[in-house]
């Protein structure tokens, strides 16, 4: 590995940390509104985090600032990592409640993932200055830390465009909404904002404390899943409470350069006439259909409007890879339950904040497994895939056929170690697609929970987490020898 390599990974992390130091600080004020005692757990992992980032940049300031491609991919990694090392600080200093390091890593990196699993028990008897951190780290990754990044990294004179392709989901990473990367970012940067604000005053107003609101507000756009009580989402038993939120989850996984050209041109048809959200919607119409008539059959529910209510937000839960929980779904029929968990491997639309394969790829190879059946008809045709009025090229073919192999892979590996580990099939199976779709929910023995399991599961749930949220290319070509022999 070439020593430029490092030297610009240490000064672009350290660039990266120091600002991120300071979203410890709004917990600050959340403890002191509320007086509570975590002042100086807070205080201490904002200075903790912010040397680390001084120390990490200050003696390669002046190195050579172009950024290759080869190394964004490693640049891309390390930054989760480290946040999610150093963001655990606050969770470990904190006396209550007192987490171990380990718990803590998997807790900031869950939050980090929008993904929503937990280690944590008894919400309501921790500080609001520890839930609203926790809160905000899902609104930190789902915001698009690599967003951020590209908005910020041009202005220090490092190349964000590279950054941009190890991160983003579309397979079509060279799309921009506008022309210059930096204007692209701050305007998904304050997308996303807007999102975040409406959704907050649309909960205040239908009944949540301010607290609950604005911390579900994160929650909720980012398609992260963490709630602020035991029951999650379940607590507030209001159903306009739960179509508020199904349609927010649905905001966080559009594709939000959808939502960009909505307020351009201020129309909301080519919601439609895009073939993903196309996609999208009509297969959470037809998931939510079946899971109602599936809850009719066994009585889930007493009334028939409570019934659709909690299909909808369920499916809707589950295909956004929000991961909301419901009290009463431990007890659906099992079909619903692993159809849910499938559903959450699709994920959502590329560009969001959901997590899953993304509908895009599905759409992709569904074409070309059409177009295979044809060439068994008609071997000498000759069959154009088009995507819209785009014709896809076999490159891009190519890759996403690479991404199912490697996804399927990386499955099935993670949930043998599972199993290896002792883990109950059902458990490990839901625990691994809860993990690497970045969704949170699962089915099996304590289904809300990750806390009793022991420290090596934790461990590979969180790799999955991270595997998941960086689309599985970004961490697994660091594993192939010749990227290091360069």
């Amino acid at each position: 590995m070439n020593r430029h390599y490092l030297t610009n990974a240490s000064r672009i992390l350290g660039v990266l940390l120091m600002p991120f130091s300071l979203t410890m600080l709004p917990p600050i004020f959340v403890a002191l509104w509320y007086q509570e005692n975590t002042i100086f757990a807070f205080s201490s992992a904002t200075l903790a985090t912010l040397s680390l980032g001084i120390l990490l940049w200050f003696p390669f300031r002046n190195a050579p600032r172009d950024i290759q491609t080869r190394e964004a991919f490693l640049i891309v990694a390390l930054l989760w990592v480290a946040l999610s090392l150093t963001g655990a600080f606050p969770f470990c200093l904190s006396e209550n409640p007192h987490i171990p390091y380990i718990d803590a890593v998997f807790e900031t990196i869950s939050g980090l993932t929008t993904t929503g699993s937990t280690v944590l028990t008894q919400l309501e008897t921790i500080p609001r200055s520890i839930l609203y951190y926790r809160q905000q780290l899902q609104f930190v990754g789902g915001g698009g830390i690599i967003v951020l990044s590209i908005a910020i990294l041009p202005i220090l004179g490092i190349g964000g465009m590279q950054l941009f392709r190890a991160e983003i989901a579309s397979p079509f990473k060279e799309d921009k909404l506008t022309p210059r990367i930096t204007q692209t970012a701050k305007t998904l940067w304050f997308i996303y904002i807007g999102l975040v604000i409406l959704c907050a005053l649309s909960y205040w107003a239908a009944g949540m404390t301010l607290f609950d609101a604005i911390g579900h507000s994160f929650s909720t756009i980012s398609t992260g899943g963490f709630g602020t009580h035991d029951d999650n989402f379940g607590y507030f038993d209001n159903p306009l409470l739960q179509y508020l939120c199904a349609f927010f989850m649905l905001a966080g996984a559009i594709n939000f350069s959808l939502h960009f050209v909505a307020i351009r041109r201020k129309s909301l048809s080519h919601y439609w006439q895009d073939l993903e959200s196309k996609a999208f919607l009509t297969l959470l119409f037809c998931v939510f259909l079946f899971v109602s008539l599936i809850f009719f059959y066994h009585h889930i529910s007493p009334e028939p409007f409570s019934t659709l209510t909690q299909s909808l937000f369920s499916v809707t839960s589950f295909l956004t890879t929000t991961g909301f929980s419901h009290p009463s779904y431990s007890n659906w029929p099992m079909v619903v339950s692993f159809l849910l968990i499938l559903l959450s491997l699709i994920g959502g639309c590329a560009g969001s904040t959901a997590g899953g394969i993304k509908i895009i790829r599905f759409l992709i190879l569904k074409k070309q497994g059409s177009r295979e059946i044809k060439r068994l008809i008609h071997p000498n045709g000759h069959y154009v895939i088009k995507l819209g009025f785009s014709r896809l090229q076999d490159r891009t073919l190519e890759a996403i056929l690479g991404f199912f192999c490697i996804f399927i892979a990386t499955f099935m590996i993670l949930f043998l170690v599972l199993l290896a580990l002792d883990i109950e099939p059902v458990t490990a199976f839901s625990a691994v697609a809860a993990s690497i779709s970045n969704t949170g929910l699962r089915i099996g023995a304590l289904p809300d929970n990750f806390q009793t399991f022991d420290n090596s599961v934790k461990i590979i749930i969180s790799i999955a987490m991270l595997a998941g949220r960086l689309e599985l290319f970004t961490l697994l070509v660091l594993l192939i020898p010749n990227y290091w022999r360069y």
